[in-house]
């Protein structure tokens, strides 16, 4: 059997941990090849010695057949191998067609010259149905078009073996569907593509085989057709994994949070929203559903006090909190996890322990006379990562932004809801996560419902809406199209509210 990517027995270590311990995968041509694990499991890694960013210590990588040392991603782009990385690796301010032909530039009498340049990322859009503009700015496009640059990127340096780095975690449904496409029409050019993901319906809609990895250990490789979910879950995890959600009925009691015809009116004096109200109730969870871009994201920053809004009222058990600073409405008993967990849920160059007392650490728990309690701080960390199963190399004093993006997520979620506040607000809080992970996190926001406090949860996936929520306000245009209840609403309604009919 011919493979065009053979790792044979890999082993990475970090200070700490063994992130890849004599791990083997093969990759066929022609053919989607699935790498299944949970966060911090090393999937990743592996990946990253495949394309140069690291080196193993030991093991061997054949491509095409012949032993290769892959020093560098120079060695790798030689070899035809690319990769999408999960945090895209591009310039903000530059154009499309710029950060494409970053490093390969041509340059004319020392000038760049872009024409040849744009002609083939023309062509090749065309041939892979990416259809974008070579001129316009990163800064300026969606996340899904700023994926499909760096697929581009790899393209234009005429790569073969195509990796993609859990490339969903930041797309809407629709981006991932035509992501799904391009797939497959890169298959049937020839590529060869090693899909890193957590999501069993992907693996199950475009992969044809599937590696499992976990805790940095090789468990095997499955045929996905003859494989069931449940089967490739329980290898991830290592138990049975439910992927119903438990939840006994709400018992709402007072009003906790009410928002009163909040607007706010953008630059060009276009409404980004528009008279949005909405009670939540001590006992329940309340979803505001959409796709992304309708106005949920400036919503949740008018009640968190991460931006301002133009009229109208946000109140706090009874208080008008529209004019609280951030640090007092955090105080008064709401919790936040972020959307983007980079640029508002964390300091990435802080430690973990340091991350998990940033919404308390001036508090008479962990200060005294403005000096920190680092015993105080040590403990309190040392209990969120075993009850929230923070997986890192070096504990409390692992630096956040080298951990697993999977594993950031768990100390925002571990930090805000440690904190019992009122009212969580938690905008895509399993962004990113393993089933194992999400079926923990889904049990916390219920637990945290039962025990009588309220829940705002924003999230694009459907089913986490339906399995979660008791009530659901559906966001289209910055307006609210409806309130429904969950156990008297489809799918099917839900989505033709999302698309804007009333």
């Amino acid at each position: 059997m011919e493979y065009v990517i053979e790792m044979l027995n890999i082993t990475k270590e970090f200070p700490g941990i063994k992130a890849c311990d004599n791990v083997t995968l093969q990759l066929k041509s022609g053919e989607v090849h699935a790498l299944l694990g949970e966060n911090g499991a090393g999937k990743s890694t592996l990946m990253s010695v495949l394309f140069g960013l690291y080196h193993a210590e030991e093991g061997q990588i054949k491509v095409h057949g012949n032993v290769e040392n892959i020093k560098s991603p120079l060695d790798a782009n030689r070899l035809h191998i690319g990769m999408v990385h999960q945090h895209f690796k591009l310039v903000h301010n530059f154009t499309v067609a710029e950060n494409i032909v970053l490093g390969m530039e041509d340059t004319k009498y020392g000038f760049l010259s872009m024409d040849g340049a744009i002609e083939r990322i023309n062509e090749l859009s065309e041939k892979y149905k990416l259809k974008i503009d070579p001129n316009a700015k990163i800064e300026d496009i969606s996340v899904g078009m700023q994926q499909r640059v760096e697929i581009l990127k790899m393209l234009y340096r005429d790569a073969e073996i195509l990796i993609f780095d859990e490339p969903t975690a930041v797309l809407t449904p629709q981006e991932i569907d035509e992501l799904m496409k391009i797939l497959r029409d890169l298959i049937k050019e020839d590529k060869s593509i090693i899909l890193i993901t957590h999501k069993l319906d992907e693996i199950k809609a475009v992969a044809d085989r599937c590696t499992v990895l976990r805790k940095g250990k090789y468990i095997g490789t499955v045929d996905v057709k003859e494989t069931s979910k449940e089967k490739m879950a329980e290898m991830m995890v290592g138990r049975k994994v439910s992927f119903e959600v438990d939840k006994k009925p709400a018992t709402p009691g007072s009003t906790i949070l009410k928002v009163d015809k909040l607007t706010k009116k953008s630059d060009t004096d276009k409404n980004v929203f528009t008279d949005v109200s909405f009670e939540i109730k001590a006992g329940e969870i309340f979803c505001l559903a959409g796709i992304e871009g309708n106005g949920q994201t400036q919503i949740i920053e008018a009640i968190t006090g991460l931006a301002n809004f133009s009229s109208g009222k946000v109140e706090f058990n009874g208080n008008d909190i529209s004019g609280f600073s951030i640090r007092k409405r955090t105080l008064s008993g709401i919790g936040h996890i972020p959307e983007d967990r980079h640029k508002h849920g964390l300091v990435l160059n802080y430690t973990m322990k340091e991350n998990m007392v940033l919404q308390t650490y001036f508090t008479d728990e962990f200060q005294r006379y403005g000096f920190l309690k680092f015993d105080a701080i040590n403990k309190k960390a040392d209990d969120l990562i075993q009850r929230f199963d923070v997986r890192s190399g070096q504990g409390r004093e692992s630096i956040a932004r080298g951990m697993s993006g999977g594993n950031q997520q768990k100390v925002i979620v571990a930090r805000e809801m440690d904190r019992l506040p009122d009212l969580l607000i938690a905008v895509q809080p399993t962004r990113g996560l393993d089933v194992g992970a999400i079926e923990y996190i889904h049990d916390q926001l219920i637990k945290h419902r039962d025990s009588g406090k309220s829940v705002l949860l924003v999230s694009l996936e459907l089913d986490e809406v339906l399995n979660v929520s008791d009530r659901i306000a559906v966001v289209h245009g910055g307006e609210i199209m409806a309130i429904v209840n969950t156990d008297e609403t489809t799918k099917e309604q839900l989505g033709l509210y999302m698309a804007g009919s009333h």
